[in-house]
């Protein structure tokens, strides 16, 4: 983790200082996403499972791939109490922050005569993936189970990938339970992807597609919803990261903690510090690799951390500035009165304030979502909400009288377009006798 002091960098030096890690995707992720994707639009559950074998290691047939209200049970059984628990006051916690949200209906008369309105529908058919590799995320099935459940979608089924025996991680499913989701197949990657987009035999066709993956999963999500017949996507995404704000009060061991949560999430997840003094950055860097050596995924953190600097700043006002210009997935501001700052910050996913906000708070079961935009997208992207999983249409009702007080008006920018037949469906209501 390279320390850098940010005035004395060049523009070109500041821009390389913020740059993200290169995904590696494109060439042949791109390549193998296409030949998946299109196998299993052509051959459907066959291809699934043949995918399955090949990268699971699970011998399925079509009619395993669907997860039994058995499986079901025996996994709520198997919890013990603490778990189940814990499971429980996340859902509360989650739900309880998304009630507030959801897209508003409403209707106005824009002029005597013109009725306008926004009505509100749910998405119908929810595809929901969960990864399940080396950290199987519960908790994301909490934060896209949650806003779907609310948002009152019809359909709502989920895929995630199973171990070699065939079997899913029974915390994902305890999980999807209290999210009100019973259609589940054990299927994960690209296939699963391929196969919620354009539906098998076995697997339901989805109207827009939700939850993270590694490289070959977000190609597929981004492969499948160029297509017309394919299904939308929920947002662009890269690894997970983190940028902290520490001043000399901020204390070291929390700060190199949260560095290190999301660290370990990938090898080419980026954390950024930001302090206002060399001596500062030093003494969290060494906290950072105090607390690294005590890691289970220590290997995966390390290659994170490699992509990962430590910025000297002069003053606030600069290290909001970088913050606004990196646009983090999440932002720490890890000090006492970190709040008086919050409405300077522009641009992130998730801002996480004073020295007790953790981001792993938010990552299980404070309430707020966790599916944020990352990469850098969150200077256009907000984070998942009830709202993605709905949609709005206008609805509009004019009166002749209505007609004919805006006639001259559309008409006249018809006209301006060149568009003769828009303002012939105006001008033959207007001189109709009937009515």
């Amino acid at each position: 983790m390279k320390t850098v002091i940010w005035n004395n960098l060049s523009e070109d030096e500041r821009a390389a200082c913020l740059r993200r890690p290169d995904l590696g995707a494109g060439g042949g992720v791109d390549d193998a996403v296409a030949t998946i994707v299109r196998d299993v639009q052509a051959r459907g559950d066959a291809a699934v499972l043949e995918y399955t074998r090949r990268f699971d290691g699970a011998s399925l047939t079509a009619a395993a791939l669907a997860v039994t209200d058995e499986e079901m049970q025996a996994a709520a059984a198997g919890l013990d109490k603490n778990t189940r628990s814990a499971l429980r006051i996340a859902y509360n916690n989650i739900r309880a922050y998304h009630e507030q949200q959801g897209a508003r209906s409403y209707e106005i008369e824009t002029q005597p005569g013109v009725t306008c309105q926004r009505v509100v529908r749910p998405i119908p058919r929810v595809g929901l993936y969960i990864p399940g590799g080396s950290a199987p995320l519960v908790s994301t099935t909490l934060m896209v189970g949650v806003p779907a459940q609310l948002a009152g979608c019809t359909d709502v089924f989920m895929c995630t990938p199973c171990n070699a025996a065939g079997v899913i991680n029974p915390h994902i499913l305890v999980a999807a339970q209290l999210c009100g989701i019973s259609k589940i197949y054990r299927v994960g990657g690209a296939q699963a992807i391929a196969a919620m987009a354009y539906g098998t035999d076995t697997v339901p066709k989805a109207d827009k597609i939700f939850g993270p993956g590694n490289a070959y999963v977000t190609a597929a999500k981004q492969f499948v919803s160029r297509d017309s017949a394919g299904a939308a996507l929920d947002m662009p995404a890269g690894p997970s990261e983190v940028m902290i704000i520490a001043n000399r009060a901020t204390n070291d061991r929390f700060a190199a903690a949260d560095l290190l949560s999301q660290a370990e999430h990938d090898r080419v997840s980026q954390v950024i510090l930001i302090t206002f003094s060399e001596e500062k950055a030093q003494a969290i860097k060494e906290e950072v690799e105090r607390q690294l050596a005590l890691l289970p995924r220590k290997e995966v953190a390390s290659a994170a951390l490699e992509n990962s600097r430590a910025i000297v700043a002069v003053d606030m006002d600069q290290a909001l500035e970088i913050a606004n210009r990196y646009a983090p997935e999440h932002l720490i501001l890890g000090f006492e009165d970190g709040g008086q700052y919050v409405d300077r910050v522009q641009t992130a996913g998730s801002v996480f304030v004073g020295p007790w906000s953790c981001e792993s708070a938010g990552d299980y079961a404070s309430g707020p979502n966790h599916a944020l935009p990352t990469y850098g997208y969150a200077r256009a992207y907000s984070g998942l909400s009830v709202e993605a999983f709905q949609r709005t249409m206008s609805v509009q009702e004019l009166t002749r009288d209505g007609l004919e007080s805006l006639g001259d008006t559309i008409e006249r920018l018809a006209e301006i377009e060149g568009l003769d037949a828009h303002a012939r469906a105006v001008r033959i209501r207007r001189e109709a006798n009937y009515g």
